[in-house]
């Protein structure tokens, strides 16, 4: 009786830390990577301050995770109605209740979340009439995908003045929320009750533009840059970074790394993950590589910040070589596209 008490006491983050090291790392890996650093950081401690786990603690963690997970999924398919049918046939009423609550319940947090599962083209037109401002609160909260599609069927007036309230938007108020779902009345189906919400920014632009096709990438850029040429070069050094090179064709890469002195290559290279060096180092002479090589291994210790200097130094090469047309880069905006 003790341990079942002991083991329903479980925080939400001692969970997920039995989850992470019960599966493997591959599958565990994955799942971090979806995760903010502040949540990876508070799992990594919980993770570290674990002690030996009881076979039964460990299997019920990842029963409970294998169910919050089929039940979200039978919500996305059909909604809480049909899900709580459906779990019902697999899982004790009393338990499938207590699932579905807890979920419904940090669903219910989630500002615009019936909205997520929307149609795009519908959703575009439910809030095409809005001003500047509602849009972009609402997609500041949409997945970035889905808010890089509405982007794109805007009128170029219109993605402008999107674009610059998200980027210039930072924490807002919950009643500020409340009034605008108020607003979409008839999509309504919850109403936020929380503390501030950090709202668009500088990263939720980068996001939905990374994820926007290249034409309406580079002509919401452009013409914001007529009026606020600072803003548009923070927004470009977060839609391009460093591990991204790997997307520049190998033509592309030969003509980045001629432009770059050897030292900071070896410098950038020194926190790149395998697949990135590989990348550079077989778009050069062996020669040059194990020259590059060499100077990483005699390099010794070296500052975060001097990496990431010279880190920006090659992405600038990348991006002036992109505006130029002299390199392509596959992979942004969906799909195989290819942005030239």
């Amino acid at each position: 009786m003790a341990k079942a008490s002991q083991d329903s006491a479980l925080t939400g983050l001692k969970k997920a830390a039995i989850l992470l090291v019960s599966l493997d790392t591959t599958m565990a890996s994955n799942l971090l990577s979806n995760m903010d650093t502040e949540t990876i950081e508070k799992i990594s401690m919980e993770i570290a301050r674990l002690g030996e786990i009881p076979r039964e603690t460990r299997e019920k963690t990842l029963e409970e995770f294998y169910n919050t997970v089929l039940a979200a999924k039978y919500i996305d398919q059909g909604g809480v109605d049909y899900a709580r049918v459906l779990l019902e046939k697999a899982l004790p009423t009393e338990l499938a209740g207590q699932i579905l609550n807890d979920l419904n319940t940090s669903i219910q947090q989630v500002p615009f979340h019936f909205l997520h599962r929307a149609d795009p083209d519908n959703l575009f037109s439910f809030i095409e009439s809005e001003h500047p401002q509602t849009i972009a609160l609402i997609l500041a909260h949409l997945e970035p995908t889905m808010g890089a599609s509405i982007l794109g069927k805007l009128s170029p007036k219109n993605q402008i003045e999107v674009v610059k309230r998200i980027a210039k938007m930072e924490q807002t108020t919950p009643e500020a929320i409340k009034e605008v779902e108020k607003s979409l009345e008839i999509r309504l189906s919850a109403i936020v009750s929380q503390d501030l919400e950090s709202s668009g920014g500088i990263e939720s632009v980068s996001s939905i533009l990374n994820l926007a096709d290249r034409t309406t990438e580079k002509g919401i850029l452009e013409n914001l840059e007529e009026e606020d040429p600072e803003l548009v070069e923070e927004i470009r050094r977060l839609m391009f970074v460093f591990e991204d090179i790997q997307l520049v064709d190998d033509k592309g890469m030969q003509s980045v790394v001629k432009e770059i002195e050897q030292d900071d290559l070896a410098l950038a290279l020194k926190s790149a993950s395998e697949e990135l060096k590989n990348k550079i180092f077989n778009s050069m002479s062996e020669r040059a590589s194990d020259g590059i090589k060499e100077s990483m291994d005699f390099m010794g210790p070296v500052k975060v910040a001097d990496v990431e200097t010279a880190q920006q130094k090659i992405v600038d090469v990348v991006r002036r070589l992109e505006e130029s047309g002299d390199l392509i880069i596959s992979g942004k905006g969906g799909g195989d596209e290819i942005i030239v």
